[in-house]
């Protein structure tokens, strides 16, 4: 009788317990694309912008390319990472390789594109129903 209690009991927590990873789950699956920042180190102006999964966007002479985003569920601590890679682009050359991997939006500087004009950090992760809503207003 006492097996069996247990093993209800196991079987409960395990059950309760679920939904929170397909929650986790759900979350970075509906992401479209990474919200991050961009710091023009010679005008001081930072721009915020969307860089949608495998679309190129442009910031000054950098070119883009947002690959994944995952956000961690709200029963952990607050983290959104993207891997990004970010190419400079010239009018007489080919792009150069600056950057490809992972960036923490809780940590910029744990990996950080090393530019002398151009900082790039993440935000957060974009999503679908995001998308629409600030394209629209």
């Amino acid at each position: 009788m006492q097996k069996f209690l247990a093993t209800g009991a196991l079987a409960l927590i395990i059950a309760a317990g679920a939904p929170i990873g397909l929650q986790a789950q759900d979350e970075s699956a509906s992401s479209v694309g990474a919200v991050l920042q961009g710091l023009d180190k010679v005008t001081a102006r930072i721009s915020t912008f969307e860089a949608p999964f495998d679309v190129p966007v442009r910031f000054g002479s950098l070119l883009i390319q947002a690959r994944a985003c995952h956000k961690a569920p709200p029963t952990e601590p607050p983290e959104s990472t993207v891997f990004l890679e970010i190419d400079e682009t010239f009018e007489t050359a080919r792009p150069r390789d600056l950057f490809t991997g992972w960036m923490f939006a809780s940590s910029p500087a744990v990996s950080a594109l090393e530019h002398p004009v151009y900082d790039v950090w993440v935000v957060d992760c974009m999503k679908a129903s995001n998308s629409a809503s600030d394209n629209s207003g």
